[in-house]
């Protein structure tokens, strides 16, 4: 399972993927919560072919955005669980 970890903040979060034991897939790096680069990460997240997990903390309301357009885009099903 490929684990996908969203430190989120008020206009940008920063992203970090890992496999099991920690192995990094990707070092960490900042999204700008615009529907272009969060359709590029859903693109990426797509693309990895695993059974991947979505951990976001929920921060007041910043979180949502980051949220609904992964569900949207079926990246993400409830409250970060993958599909």
């Amino acid at each position: 399972m490929i684990s996908v970890r969203i430190d989120v903040s008020k206009e940008k979060s920063t992203i970090c993927i890992l496999k099991p034991y920690s192995e990094i897939v990707s070092r960490p790096f900042e999204v700008c919560h615009t529907e272009k680069v969060l359709s590029e990460l859903t693109s990426m997240l797509l693309r990895l072919y695993n059974d991947v997990r979505v951990v976001m903390e929920a921060t007041g309301i910043y979180h949502l955005p980051v949220l609904c357009y992964l569900k949207e885009k079926g990246t993400v099903c409830g409250s970060g669980q993958s599909i």
